[in-house]
């Protein structure tokens, strides 16, 4: 007796057009061109997890240095002078007290200032 593969198809078919609903063209409707683009997809969304982390990072650092600027001091001794001064804020809470507190922000610049 032979092997109907009819609902297994049908199943996996189903499921790869799910994931690809809203692709451009035949990436959405077409079962071969939508498993080529799910698999780029989720090949770039495995590898962007990652590089995220580094873009936020870049972010956070980007923001301290505009932030350090205007109080007259550069990034990389900003830093220098958190360390030496024994401070442990990591980047992405400077960034945060740059942005949303600027008084609390120019006290550590203050801090980091004094022990450079």
């Amino acid at each position: 007796m032979r092997v109907k593969r009819g609902n297994v198809n049908r199943n996996k078919h189903k499921k790869v057009l799910k994931l690809t609903k809203g692709f451009k063209g035949g990436r959405g409707t077409i079962f071969k061109a939508a498993m080529q683009g799910m698999m780029r997809a989720l090949k770039r969304a495995y590898r962007d997890r990652r590089i995220k982390k580094r873009d936020f990072r870049g972010l956070w650092i980007q923001r301290i240095n505009a932030a350090t600027r205007a109080e007259g001091i550069s990034y990389s001794q900003f830093v220098n002078g958190l360390v030496k001064s024994g401070i442990e804020l990591n980047r992405k809470m400077l960034a945060e007290i740059a942005a949303k507190d600027p008084s609390v922000f120019s006290e550590i610049v203050k801090i980091a200032k004094a022990s450079v």
